[in-house]
């Protein structure tokens, strides 16, 4: 009995270190991939400010639009929900994150009488939200990991005709934004209609001191405004597909590294206890032993310790 419990833990502790070793790989996988997400991050910086800084710089001169995307409803009832999750799980709490936030905003519409929809981003949203019966538009899947500036296109392309044909009456953009490595937070953003005034990125753009440059736009600024609006939408979409990404391996280095830790641990509990079952047994094995060379000695007609040695070690008696 004692040698069979041996064998299933060994077994079990070969499976542990098994399962380590795969941990540790992805671990070190998504610590390489951090740095090139957050590169990608920082590199997709200027041309959002710059076209901030644009659009900020066509308000001033005058430009006046009607875009659909720059006027808002009078009044709101349907809302479309662009939810940004991973294609793979092994990435700790963060696609629940993401989709606990939008489910609460979800709810809250629910309470006011507003219709909604859904746009998921990556498989996990796409399974959670079918699972439990939300409605869909359409799914987009299958570049978490690596995202393109064609991705966001398609996206914004989507959701844009979605409020143009007057389907919903706002947009609302849920992701998580990578802060750094180790600090990560889910977000939530207006996404359509667009700010006019583009509010605090509109302060953020940069400003030389002095007199402002007097700009020549050709053609007519209200044109370029109409053209660069579907343009900064994509790029907002963009920016968070990236920090989606790069806070989608800073959470699976994290998850990979407590379960390789966990790994760890288990293996050295199920060594002690195999270790304890293995001497139980060799316990065992010496008082059965001892006990049938004393029942043989008392048939010979005596305990005799000299017989006892003989029975343990015929070889050195």
């Amino acid at each position: 009995m004692a040698g069979g419990q041996e064998r299933i833990l060994r077994d079990r502790i070969r499976a542990v270190q098994a399962t380590k070793k795969i941990t540790r790989a992805m671990e070190l996988i998504a610590g390489s991939r951090i740095v090139k997400a957050q590169q990608r991050v920082h590199a997709a910086v200027p041309y959002s400010e710059q076209i901030t800084e644009v659009v900020h710089h066509l308000a001033e001169a005058g430009a006046s639009s009607d875009h659909p995307i720059l006027l808002g409803r009078p009044e709101v009832h349907s809302i479309c929900y662009v939810i940004i999750t991973s294609d793979r799980g092994l990435c700790g709490g963060y696609n629940s994150g993401v989709l606990r936030a939008a489910e609460q905003e979800i709810k809250a519409d629910v309470e006011r009488g507003w219709t909604h929809t859904t746009v998921p981003v990556g498989r996990k949203a796409e399974s959670y939200l079918r699972f439990r019966g939300y409605p869909m538009d359409r799914v987009f899947s299958g570049f978490s990991e690596n995202p393109t500036y064609a991705d966001a296109k398609a996206i914004a392309e989507h959701i844009g005709a979605a409020y143009v044909e007057g389907r919903v009456d706002r947009v609302e953009l849920v992701y998580t934004r990578f802060v750094s490595a180790g600090s990560q937070e889910v977000v939530q953003r207006p996404l359509i209609p667009l700010e006019w005034d583009l509010g605090d990125q509109a302060q953020a753009a940069p400003s030389s001191e002095g007199a402002k440059a007097d700009y020549v736009y050709e053609p007519d600024p209200t044109e370029i405004l109409e053209t660069l609006v579907p343009r900064y939408v994509e790029a907002r979409i963009y920016a968070a597909l990236l920090n989606a990404a790069a806070s989608e391996q800073a959470f699976r280095q994290r998850a990979m590294k407590a379960a390789t830790d966990n790994a760890d641990e288990l293996i050295k509990t199920l060594s002690r206890v195999m270790n304890r079952a293995r001497q139980d047994s060799i316990t065992t094995e010496i008082m059965e032993i001892v006990g049938g060379a004393e029942a043989l000695g008392t048939k010979r007609g005596g305990d005799s310790p000299g017989f006892i040695l003989e029975l343990l070690d015929p070889q050195g008696v």
